[in-house]
Parts: structure tokens; C-alpha cells; sequence
């Protein structure tokens, strides 16, 4: 990982901002910019230097992760530390009087703020900024492709693992925890997030999460689970059917399955975001399922589940090479059942390569 290249792309933004220094609280962006894991730290970036702030259970820790900034361990919290350092080196942190600070206006508590102007006192001004350093982890390096894909790869084989546990009268819950410890005997990390899984009439609830439920003897099961691997998420989404499915159990499915396909074969550089989530809708619109569908199409994945850009109406950005995405549209009816069928796909100058690829037919168990 460039950790290097990252941060000096990002002193250029500083001046391109009016900032003196950029105060990133926001754990998954010092882990970007610097390659810090550990839970407790701050990163204070100048035009021309950088300083990483931790405790002292990071010591060692920091010495071998962080690349980049020079490495301060603290005996008070992270914050007061850099609040000190930055009183210190007021005076080569700019000329003009207050300091201009930018400060993660999205992840910085109002605790965190009030004390930061306490301890700035009028040396410093405190601007908010919002994604500076998101805008900047929208687009993957090769590296990053290479650990998203590998987590892709890894997360899809969950998928084999629900399909030999999932019977009627198991519960959801089972499932769920069979797929988990698959996950970490494979060699994840952790979970993603909480897996999904909702069967019967609860896989019309989107976030469904896996509960003491039984899987009925007949209707769809929603499978939604991902993975962390070398500190990159995986998303993905399949749906089965337990018993016989119906004939509009199996027009709902292949309605989310085409729009899934439509969506994805709509993607590449170039492209606004928007007009994804509407080639999506438009299927689902022509087979009569379009007011069912009630969530966007797809977000970015990286360091975190929920990235940007987010694959909604309304939104503007637009894609660009090296963007990973999911692509996830949904068909939910409450009180019978839903699907989803989701896929990460990364984003190239012609169109987006799947990661994971795999079959989408209804599997009936």
C-alpha cells in the first residue's frame, strides 16, 4: 500500500482547501492514509509533515504498522496530544492568525469539538470538512482491488455452507453461525456486518437479521454476508427457496435477477450513478414490482461495508475506473416474502468486472 502517495495527494488538498493541517479522526481513514489498525489513535497532516498520535497499549503496534508520519506516544488521549503538539508548532503550521483546522465534521463528536476549541483556544480556527479523505478511497489501487477480490472470493464460498444447512425447522440463527465460523476457519477476520439471514415472510424485511426464527417448509431465504480479509470487506447477497416455489415466487425472482443483470451491464467510467439504480428500477417497473423495491441499488465497498459512492436516485457522482461497487436491487412484499441478489463489481473504462462470479439461478432446496 502507497500510504506515502496517499498523504501527499491529500497535503495538496490542504492547499487547495485553505487548511493549515487536517485533524483525521475517523479510524478507517488513518488506517488509509497511514496503515494504523489499532482503535485509539489521531493523525495531524500539515503541507509538509504529518504526525501520528496513540497511546501506549499501540507502541509497538504503531512502530510496525504506521508509514508516513512521525509516530507520538501519548500518555493522555490521543486528541489532547494532538491539541498539544499543534499549540506547540502553531507558529510553522501557518503565518496568518487563527490556524485553519479542518476537522472530520462527520465523525468528530461534539464532545470532541468542544474540547478541541477549549485547548486551541484562538490560536486555531476549527472548519469542518466533509470527505476528504472518502473522496480520495472511492477509487481503488491494484492493491486494494487484489484484497476486495480475494474477500469476494472468500465471502461467496459462505454461500455453499447455508445451502447444506439450510432445512425447514432450522433456525435462522443456525445458519447464520455455520456460515461465520466457515468464514473464520477460512481465514476472515470478522464479519462484515451481522449476517442476514430471513426466511419465509421476514425475507421481505431488507436488513432482516438472523433471528431464533424457523425456516418455514416453503418460501424464499434470504442470504445477505460478507467478510473482512486484510482489512477489506466483502458484500454479497443470494436468495434461495426452500419447498416448490410458486409461479410468482419464480417471475418476483427472475424480475430481481434481470434487473440485477441490466444494472451491472449499465456500469462503466463515464457513467452517472443515478442512471444505474434507474436501469434497476425500470425492470422492476416493467414486471410490475417497481413500488416493492424500496432501497438503493448499491453503494461503495472498501475499509468499510457502506462506502461512497452511493448507487441511489438523486445522487451525481459519477463512476469512475477502479471503483468497486455492489449492485443489489430487492423486490419485498410483506407478508410474503422477498429477493435480493446482490454482486461487488469493479468499475473499468468499458464497462465492471464481478468479482466472484457465480451462477444466479433459483435454488430450490
Amino acid at each position: 500500500m502507497d500510504h506515502k502517495g496517499r498523504l501527499k495527494k491529500l497535503q495538496t488538498v490542504l492547499e487547495r482547501d485553505s487548511l493549515d493541517v487536517l485533524l483525521v479522526s475517523h479510524l478507517p481513514n488513518i488506517r488509509y492514509l497511514c496503515g494504523f489498525t489499532g482503535t485509539s489513535g489521531v493523525l495531524a497532516i500539515g503541507e509538509s509533515a504529518s504526525v501520528f498520535f496513540t497511546d501506549g497499549r499501540y507502541n509497538e503496534q504503531a512502530r510496525a504498522e504506521v508509514q508516513g508520519p512521525r509516530i507520538v506516544i501519548a500518555r493522555k488521549p490521543p486528541q489532547a496530544a494532538a491539541a498539544e503538539w499543534l499549540m506547540e508548532n502553531r507558529s510553522k503550521l501557518g503565518r496568518k492568525k487563527p490556524r485553519r483546522l479542518g476537522i472530520e465534521s462527520e465523525h468528530l463528536t461534539v464532545a470532541g469539538r468542544t474540547q478541541l476549541a477549549r485547548l486551541l483556544r484562538s490560536d486555531f480556527r476549527l472548519r469542518e470538512t466533509r470527505g476528504l479523505v472518502e473522496r480520495a478511497r472511492m477509487v481503488k489501487d491494484a492493491d486494494e482491488i487484489a484484497r476486495l477480490r480475494a474477500a469476494a472470493v472468500l465471502g461467496a464460498s459462505l454461500f455453499e455452507r447455508a445451502l447444506e444447512v439450510i432445512r425447514p425447522g432450522v433456525r435462522e440463527n443456525e445458519v447464520a453461525a455455520e456460515m461465520e465460523y466457515a468464514a473464520r476457519r477460512a481465514g476472515a477476520e470478522e464479519m462484515s456486518f451481522p449476517t442476514i439471514i430471513a426466511a419465509g415472510k421476514r425475507s421481505a424485511l431488507p436488513h432482516g437479521r438472523a433471528s431464533r426464527a424457523a425456516i418455514p417448509s416453503r418460501g424464499f431465504v434470504v442470504c445477505d454476508f460478507g467478510v473482512i480479509l486484510s482489512g477489506y470487506c466483502s458484500d454479497r447477497t443470494r436468495t434461495a427457496h426452500v419447498g416448490r416455489a410458486t409461479g410468482v415466487a419464480r417471475r418476483m425472482y427472475e424480475a430481481v435477477r434481470e434487473a440485477q443483470a441490466v444494472a451491472i451491464e449499465t456500469v462503466r467510467a463515464g457513467v452517472n450513478v443515478g442512471e444505474i439504480d434507474q436501469a434497476a428500477r425500470n425492470v422492476l417497473r416493467n414486471k410490475g414490482f417497481a413500488r416493492h423495491f424500496m432501497h438503493s441499488t448499491g453503494h461503495g465497498v472498501g475499509l468499510e461495508i457502506h462506502e461512497s459512492p452511493r448507487i441511489a436516485a438523486g445522487q451525481s457522482e459519477v463512476l469512475r475506473p477502479g471503483m468497486v461497487i455492489t449492485i443489489e436491487p430487492g423486490v419485498y412484499i410483506a407478508g410474503s416474502g422477498g429477493v435480493r441478489i446482490e454482486d461487488m463489481v469493479v468499475v473499468t473504462e468499458f464497462g465492471c468486472e464481478v468479482l466472484a462470479p457465480a451462477s444466479k439461478e433459483l435454488i430450490t432446496i
